[in-house]
């Protein structure tokens, strides 16, 4: 199945809200940035929050458990970020999840047969993000196969090369020494990993935000063909993405690894939906369909606050899943919505 990426609707959908001029959109002013269509998902995070401190009060509202799920969710987050660019360019990145796990058991190859430093192991492990955004660069923007279609497969030849790596075997080994200060290291009981992923945020927001660059790719996943015409290079611009999730995606492999002090092929798969979710759900927030990072961290602190607070209530350990799922669905029918309600302004 070949078919141009930027003909696939469904990729274009999240981001033609933000074509429409401000002064068309309505609740301007203070009213407008603190309505729920601006930032909804902050509303339902509160809610989520005084939901499960009625229900579990001896459970829930603490500081630890705070703490607990900035820890456990920074890793989302760093997944949610690596789809974000790719998606402001109006393709899909289906691999993140094949990446992470890749990542992480290819840093514990790097550490126990290569016998590299952890210095040395991440950077390695980065360059091969690098080298698998680039190949799905090569599926999406020169074969031109849709996004899809196209990292669905390389995300399943990744996998089948971490489990080639591993020998479907956990890795541990040298991950369990010094290589694990790259994560477990916390300050005041919040880890390494929340840093990185506000640091992560802040970098991509100021990059689509305030560059150049950065409205050349929302352009690029609004409108690939009027973006040409005025000269836009898509085509790299895609590329430029796609390279940004690899070594994102990479990045995030590799600190779920030194937070768990070891490297298990089956893990990273299971970051592709709420990753997706958090993205979606960013994309209704703040910035009215155009997907930023802002919103994405938003949305895995509110995925988050629910998933762990349905565990700590006592549910069955598959109710977070449903609840990813559920937001996921409701995230792209809102953001939709969206689309259409700025379409008819437009018109």
């Amino acid at each position: 199945m070949t078919a141009n990426a930027e003909a696939a609707p469904i990729e274009q959908a999240p981001v033609e809200a933000s074509a429409v001029p401000a002064r068309r959109r309505s609740g301007t002013g203070l009213a407008g940035r603190l309505s729920y269509r601006n930032i909804g998902a902050i509303y339902v995070w509160i809610a989520l929050g005084i939901v499960f401190s009625v229900w579990k009060p001896d459970l829930f509202p603490t500081t630890q458990t705070v703490k607990s799920t900035l820890n456990e969710y920074a890793i989302t987050g760093l997944a949610a970020l690596s789809v974000v660019m790719p998606l402001a360019a109006g393709i899909f990145d289906l691999s993140i999840g094949s990446t992470i796990g890749f990542a992480g058991v290819f840093a514990g190859w790097a550490l126990n047969t290569l016998g590299l430093p952890p210095v040395g192991a991440i950077v390695l492990t980065l360059l091969v993000g690098l080298g698998i955004g680039l190949l799905n660069s090569v599926v999406v923007v020169r074969m031109k196969i849709d996004s899809f279609i196209g990292t669905l497969a390389t995300g399943s030849i990744i996998a089948a090369l971490t489990l080639w790596v591993s020998g479907d075997e956990i890795i541990t080994g040298k991950l369990t020494g010094s290589f694990t200060d790259f994560a477990s290291t916390s300050v005041a009981g919040v880890q390494l990993p929340v840093l990185y992923m506000l640091l992560a945020m802040l970098a991509l927001g100021y990059t689509l935000e305030q560059t150049v660059f950065g409205r050349h790719i929302y352009a690029a996943g609004y409108g690939p063909d009027v973006a040409r015409l005025v000269g836009l290079r898509v085509g790299r611009l895609r590329t430029m993405s796609l390279i940004w999730s690899g070594v994102m995606a990479s990045f995030a492999g590799v600190a779920l690894a030194a937070q768990l002090g070891s490297a298990d092929p089956t893990t990273g798969p299971e970051y592709l939906i709420p990753a997706f979710s958090a993205a979606f759900v960013g994309a209704t927030q703040f910035r009215h369909g155009r997907f930023n990072p802002w919103g994405a961290i938003v949305a895995v602190m509110m995925i988050g606050t629910g998933s762990v607070g349905l565990l700590l209530a006592g549910t069955q350990p598959w109710m977070p899943q449903v609840f990813q799922g559920a937001v996921l669905i409701a995230a792209v029918g809102i953001s939709t919505f969206q689309r259409k309600t700025a379409s008819a302004v437009a018109d």
